[in-house]
Parts: structure tokens; sequence; C-alpha cells
């Protein structure tokens, strides 16, 4: 090989390997879904004015967080997010499978979409290992019907933190090792995590392989008990080194910004998000 081409060869290996080694950083816009913009918009905006509206922010995914009143348009939703190129990444689903889950299934098998099915559930604390036993395998008989029909439509179910016992990180992968099905796995909120940011190092290793999504929000101690339960990422002071454990970690999945901020229009919401999560970004970069 000539000296030239040598030369050539070479550069174009190291190239090369630069990139494999570079993993796609989860905090671009590319990977950002909005999270929490339906019921949550002071502007009330329908199917193709959301979908018109993320499209201009460059956010090209949704999880989609309907109620009542948006059964009717589940349809044009799906239409909408079509025509502006928007992913459907998931769905906020019932706590059991009944007609309302029923129909949404046939929503999203009509339209050939596979999002994840995020479930929530709740419940107070136990009183003894027994108790545990009891309810893990009790919230793991809830989940697996839901999880079956998912898994004939190609979807995963996600267990969502939201307060409670199931909303307990422990707990989840307790349900989750007694399920013991490959379709379901982890939905970690932050804004339902200030009880545990202490913990959040040790949390996040047991969480990661079965995370198939993270909600990311401004961070401050004690936030969900002082008013500040949810606030603009970069207006706190614990999401910057929450987002380097996730970062450093390697974890690769979509991140969701929430704009659960019912007196503001949801662009303006997502707006801010972006900004301050554009600062962080940039602060993770040096």
């Amino acid at each position: 090989m000539n000296p030239l081409r040598r030369f050539i060869f070479l550069l174009l290996a190291s190239t090369a390997l630069a990139h494999a080694e570079t993993p796609p950083d989860i905090f671009a816009r590319e990977n950002i879904v909005a999270w929490c913009i339906v019921p949550f918009d002071m502007k009330k905006r329908g199917p193709e004015e959301r979908a018109e509206m993320l499209d201009g922010l460059g956010i090209k995914r949704l999880a989609y967080d309907y109620r009542v009143e948006h059964i009717p348009t589940f349809d044009a939703e799906l239409d909408a997010l079509k025509k502006h190129g928007i992913e459907l990444t998931a769905w906020w689903f019932p706590t059991v499978l009944n007609d309302e889950a029923k129909n949404i299934l046939a929503v999203i098998e009509r339209h050939g979409v596979h999002p994840q099915l995020w479930v929530m559930g709740g419940g107070g604390p136990v009183k003894s290992p027994e108790e545990q036993a009891q309810r893990v395998a009790q919230e793991a008989a809830r989940i697996r019907p839901i999880a079956e029909a998912a898994a004939k439509l190609g979807c995963k179910v996600g267990l969502y933190n939201h307060g409670g016992w199931f909303g307990e990180p422990e707990n989840q992968l307790a349900i989750l090792a007694q399920l013991g099905l490959p379709n379901v796995g982890l939905v970690y909120n932050f804004h339902h995590g200030h009880g545990e940011i202490d913990r959040f190092r040790e949390l996040w290793p047991k969480m990661q392989p079965h995370l198939l999504a993270l909600n990311i929000n401004g961070m401050v101690r004690d936030g969900d008990k002082i008013g500040r339960g949810t606030i603009t990422i970069g207006t706190g002071t614990e999401e910057g080194w929450m987002l380097r454990v996730v970062r450093d970690s390697g974890w690769q999945g979509p991140v969701g910004i929430v704009g659960d901020r019912p007196q503001l229009d949801a662009e303006v919401a997502l707006r801010d998000n972006l900004a301050g999560l554009e600062k962080l970004r940039a602060e993770l970069a040096r």
C-alpha cells in the first residue's frame, strides 16, 4: 500500500473508531419526548394543533397523556402525528385491561404503531414480609393481562412511578421479577422521585437494565413538599449531577421533558425545558 493510500486508510479507520466509541447524546433534541402536554395545556390544543406545535419545536416524539374527553379524537391524534412525522413513543394506559384499555389497543393496532404503554399503581406501605410478597403477587397479576395483550401488538409495558407503594423502584423491580416477561420494564420520572434523590446513584444501576424511558425535571430537595415538584429543567439544584449519572452509565433510551404546568401554554413549558436542557448539555460537555 503506497503512503497516500495508507494515510487515507488510517484516517478513515480512526474516524470510524471515534464514531463507534462515541454513543449518541440521549439529551439531543431528536431523542426528546414531549410528555404531559395534552391535558396540561392552557390553550387546549387539538390533535393537529399539537402536532404542528411539536413539529415547530423540532420535537419528533410524543408520550400521549389523554383524558376521557380525548377518547373521541384518538384516531385524529395518530393521523396528525403521522402527517407531521412524529413518533408515538408512549401512551398513558389504564391500570387494568378494561374496555377503555381495549379500545386503545384497537386504535394502536389499526394504525400500526407500537408505543410503550405506561401503567401506574398505588398502595400504602406494607407491614410485613408476608404482606410485601402478597402485594407483589397481586400487582404482577394485575399487570400480566396488560402485558400479554401488549405483546401481541409488539408493544412494551412500562411500570410508571407515580407515588405510593407501587412507585418505589425496589417494589417495581420485584414485580418485574415476579412477572418474568420480556416486554415489561420501568419508566422513571424525576418529578415523582424527590424522596429518592439521596439514593439515586444507588438506584440507577439497579433500574438501568429494565428502563424503557426516563422523564426529567428540575429537581430540588423536598420539591414535592414545598410546591416545587415540577419545575423547569435547569432551574433546580440536583438535576445536573443526576443527568451526569445517566449519561455516564451509557444508557440509551427516550428522554421525556414534562409539560405538567397547566397555567402555561404547553409550547412555553416545552421551550423553557428545552432551553434549560441545552444549558445542562453544555455543562455536561465540559
